[in-house]
């Protein structure tokens, strides 16, 4: 059953530190939805004090890098009564290959959008199923299902994270668990990180509402706005088809 609510359940986003973004449009809106609590992480937790203010009885803030093992490690354990993972957090640069290649800006797109998430995924894997319901999510980009020539290296890290979700959503049927691995899929959204952007963008509050709505009615998928939702097509979804192949494969070997 992959419907789900997050009303009266635990859930733990993270990115969340920045004033105009995704993560605070979802930790609000999750608020709203009626979810008992919320982790809220950010790299600096003076950056969550607005929120913990605007939700004290709601919001739990938890200082973190994504990119730290050890951290997400102990976050696991503050957090140990989470029901929803949310992986938000994500970084973009203009980093093509031929031209204009940047070392770092690769590197770190990689680590954020890619690695953090899997390690997440593995940290709180065994947390999710001993306290289901549940669901992972994780936010991804159109650009992980068509590249950009002008966002090489973010193309290639969100397509990363299009293949880990998944990989992962069927590893979690293969062992039996009852924990649904939704992709989210924006186009441009109106955030801090998309300023720069000179480009029609959806707000991150409507966004929100479409991820949430997307949950509870079992859309795996979940496109969040007019140009997203004209990359739905991209958005492979035959599970059973793909479980079919493998039992075949697994019985003439």
């Amino acid at each position: 059953m992959s419907k789900i609510s997050v009303n009266d359940l635990v859930v733990f986003v993270t990115g969340t530190g920045r004033q105009k973004g995704i993560g605070r449009a979802l930790v609000e809106e999750a608020i709203k939805r009626g979810a008992r609590k919320v982790y809220a992480t950010a790299r600096k937790i003076y950056h969550l004090d607005d929120l913990v203010e605007k939700f004290p009885e709601k919001v739990f803030p938890v200082v973190l890098d994504v990119t730290n093992w050890g951290q997400i490690q102990r976050a696991a354990l503050v957090a140990n009564d989470t029901q929803v993972l949310i992986n938000n957090a994500g970084a973009a640069g203009f980093s093509a290959c031929l031209d204009n290649y940047d070392e770092a800006t690769a590197r770190q797109e990689m680590d954020v959008n890619y690695f953090a998430p899997l390690y997440f995924m593995n940290a709180f894997s065994k947390i999710l199923v001993k306290n289901a319901p549940g669901a992972i999510v994780n936010i991804n980009s159109i650009g992980g299902l068509y590249p950009s020539p002008r966002h090489v290296t973010y193309s290639a890290s969100k397509a990363a994270l299009y293949s880990l979700t998944q990989a992962v959503r069927i590893e979690m049927k293969m062992y039996g668990h009852s924990i649904p691995v939704f992709g989210v899929y924006p186009g441009p959204i109106d955030t801090d990180m998309a300023k720069g952007l000179e480009v029609s963008k959806e707000s991150p509050a409507n966004l929100a509402l479409r991820v949430f709505d997307g949950m509870e009615q079992g859309v795996l998928d979940i496109t969040t706005d007019v140009l997203s939702d004209h990359f739905a097509p991209y958005l492979k979804k035959d599970l059973k088809a793909i479980e079919a192949v493998k039992k075949v494969f697994a019985k003439e070997n």
